[in-house]
């Protein structure tokens, strides 16, 4: 009973968002009020072709004699790590939802300098409400045209408030 441990299968899609030491939150389906506190211990280095996962282990902070073999649980992986260029700051940079566009398969939002639009490649990372951060192609400071129209085109003069 030292040593209960959570196995969870993990989708081969999200696997590298999961990290050692990573912070988790356990939910016991007997328990469903009470959130324990966990960690990732590890993640196996194997994977189940048939189910696309990744078994990743998971340790209680603390056991408790509610906790049992066997029972039902759900984790929620806190504060997943969000890939960055390297030498990039830490600081994140905020966008507003809308100002994102889906173009040809990319991500893009139009910027404004010098007075005209410019369309600007994006990578994404984590979302929080109506804003979403932007890990690559956009620097602090750099103003975005939310809610785009179709019309718009590179170059386009435009009139700042």
């Amino acid at each position: 009973m030292d040593s209960l441990e959570i196995e969870v299968d993990v989708n081969e899609s999200y696997i590298a968002r999961v990290r050692p030491d990573q912070r988790v939150v356990a939910l016991l389906d007997a328990y469903p009020e009470w959130t324990i506190p966990a960690s990732v211990i590890t993640t196996v280095p194997a994977a189940d072709r048939q189910k696309a996962t990744v078994l990743v282990r998971i340790g209680f902070d603390a056991l408790d004699p509610r906790i049992l073999p066997d029972m039902g649980v759900k984790v929620a992986f806190q504060g997943e790590p969000v890939a960055r260029e390297p030498g990039a700051s830490t600081a994140a940079v905020l966008v507003p939802r809308a100002a994102v566009r889906q173009e040809g398969g990319r991500e893009v939002v139009w910027i404004v300098r010098d007075g005209r639009v410019e369309r600007r490649a994006v990578r994404m990372g984590r979302a929080s409400g109506d804003q979403v951060e932007v890990v690559a192609g956009l620097t602090a400071g750099e103003r975005v045209v939310v809610n785009a129209t179709d019309e718009l085109v590179e170059g386009s003069r435009v009139v700042v408030p």
